[in-house]
């Protein structure tokens, strides 16, 4: 069947009520009912849940072979415990046909790559899939399609039922001996621990790993002990200094920062750019970077910004500061400042996915954002974006907040190069499509700026400030007539990857590429 998106979606796929994506918007004012746990009763008082390792604690929690386990990344590539908790479950118990299901997964985990490859690991649901565990996915050696989500998709899923967690693990800087834990306090720390906070409240069993134990009560909990089952304290949960990356800075190149700029000049010509507007912004270098431009115009004008949220970085915690932002609200935290931030800063909160981007509530933060300054791997004619399968057609990215701030924002700003090495950035067709295009708004490029045809409004704002623009057609041309029309890619018939809209419709799908036909 083909969607909005004009993706043809296997017919087999839709089963047990599942639709194509059929446009934004489509599930508003729908009714759909949380799923609930089940959940063990400790009436007696009990002096600890501490036990001696991660087996212990398995054995404790029943578990079994083709169980679903979860697990969040808040540590990203510096995570131990992911690793950990599946080399105890398939080596040491024995256990095989499990399901992880992670907020993401990366170069850290690459042991499940190994147990995917050995059929050890059946299914993978995820909100991003890089490294080995993409390479492997990608060549059809997973027994089932792994499934995308998006960051507000993901607790969707799970409040729905649709997603079942047997075990959630949660890596935690530090906790008490009953499982009240947080990001802070440790030798570990990571901030916000908002993706777990869903994941411990809908488990069937969740377990606390923590490499610091602290005194009860350790509060504010980001998961509290009236969640938690069992709680293990290994050597190290991480190595925290790797949670940043190199996109997470802000880029000092020409090219870059002259992007910013214009992204910042779109912004201030819309009628958005008033005191107390709201703002995200991804980790990319040029969308770092608007914050310094942006910043620029908050001073000429005597505004200030009243919110900011999502993955929060060090350039939005010194605009809080500073006092030119008045509240920030987190659910991960991208580098060592914001990390040591949050809870000290004044001003500075942490929240949930759910509360983050969920489509299924009653009102998630996204659904208030005025902008959303994100990265692209390719955009198409038709606005549609692709952040997830690189120009190979490999697994190596992650849809996140991406799809779920482009829907709820007023202004959702794609920037990107036109070019990368000698691959077109803005093209016909996207490999892969995990932001729709009718939630796209601006393409800010270092060969020009190009307007949603859908937004006629931003179309004057910009006329109107005698910000020149251009189709983005024209984007499209430029970019092939600098490094050549790329070559169509070749698949097989097998679907390796279903990527789910953020209301649960099928986006796309990812079919495995015919050179690694096995």
């Amino acid at each position: 069947m083909i969607n909005a998106v004009k993706r043809d979606i296997p017919d087999y796929l839709l089963k047990n009520g599942k639709e194509v994506y059929q446009g934004k918007f489509y599930m508003d004012g729908k009714y759909v009912k949380k799923a609930s746990p089940k959940t063990r009763i400790y009436e007696k008082p009990q002096e600890s849940k501490l036990v001696r390792s991660i087996a212990e604690a398995l054995r404790q929690c029943e578990a079994k072979d083709g169980m679903t386990f979860s697990f969040h990344h808040h540590l990203r590539n510096g995570d131990y415990v992911a690793d950990m908790v599946m080399k105890a479950a398939v080596e040491e118990l024995g256990l095989k046909d499990l399901v992880v299901a992670a907020t993401s997964l990366g170069d850290a985990n690459n042991l499940i790559a190994d147990y995917i490859e050995q059929g050890k690991v059946v299914g993978i649901q995820t909100s991003g899939i890089r490294g080995k565990i993409g390479e492997v996915v990608s060549k059809g050696m997973l027994k089932t399609p792994a499934v995308i989500r998006s960051h507000g998709g993901r607790p969707r899923a799970i409040e729905a039922g649709e997603v079942h967690i047997d075990i959630a693990f949660v890596a935690a800087p530090t906790s008490d001996c009953v499982g009240n834990c947080r990001g802070t306090g440790g030798k570990s720390n990571c901030g916000s621990m908002g993706y777990a906070m869903t994941d411990a409240e809908y488990a069937d069993k969740v377990v606390v790993i923590t490499d610091t134990l602290v005194d009860f009560p350790n509060y504010p909990a980001s998961v509290k002990a009236i969640d938690v089952d069992a709680v293990v304290v290994v050597d190290s949960i991480g190595d925290s200094g790797k949670i940043a990356s190199a996109a997470a800075r802000i880029s000092k190149n020409p090219r870059d920062l002259m992007m910013a700029e214009n992204v910042a000049k779109v912004i201030a010509s819309t009628p958005y750019f008033k005191d107390g507007f709201s703002f995200q912004t991804g980790v990319g270098g040029p969308s770092l970077a608007a914050n310094l431009f942006l910043e620029k115009y908050m001073d000429e004008r005597h505004i200030k910004m009243g919110w900011a949220i999502g993955g929060i970085c060090g350039p939005m915690v010194e605009l809080l500061k500073k006092g030119k932002v008045k509240k920030v609200i987190d659910v991960q935290d991208f580098d060592i400042d914001a990390v040591n931030s949050i809870n000290q800063t004044p001003g500075h909160f942490e929240m949930s996915a759910s509360q983050y981007a969920n489509p299924a509530n009653k009102g998630a933060f996204v659904n208030k954002l005025d902008f959303v300054v994100l990265a692209a791997l390719e955009i198409d004619t038709d606005f549609n974006v692709n952040v997830l399968t690189g120009s190979d057609g490999i697994l190596r990215g992650a849809p996140g907040g991406h799809p779920d701030t482009a829907a709820g924002s007023k202004c959702c700003i794609i920037v990107t190069p036109l070019t990368r090495g000698r691959m077109a950035t803005v093209c016909k067709h996207v490999v892969t499509v995990t932001t729709p295009g009718d939630c796209v708004d601006v393409l800010v490029t270092d060969y020009g700026i190009a307007v949603n045809p859908l937004r006629s409004d931003l179309i004057k704002n910009l006329d109107d400030a005698g910000i020149p623009h251009v189709s983005i057609e024209f984007l499209q041309e430029k970019a092939y007539s600098l490094v050549g029309t790329p070559d169509d890619l070749q698949w097989e018939d097998k679907v390796v990857a279903i990527l789910e809209a953020r209301d649960g419709t099928i986006l796309d799908v990812v079919r495995q590429i015919k050179p690694f036909k096995i």
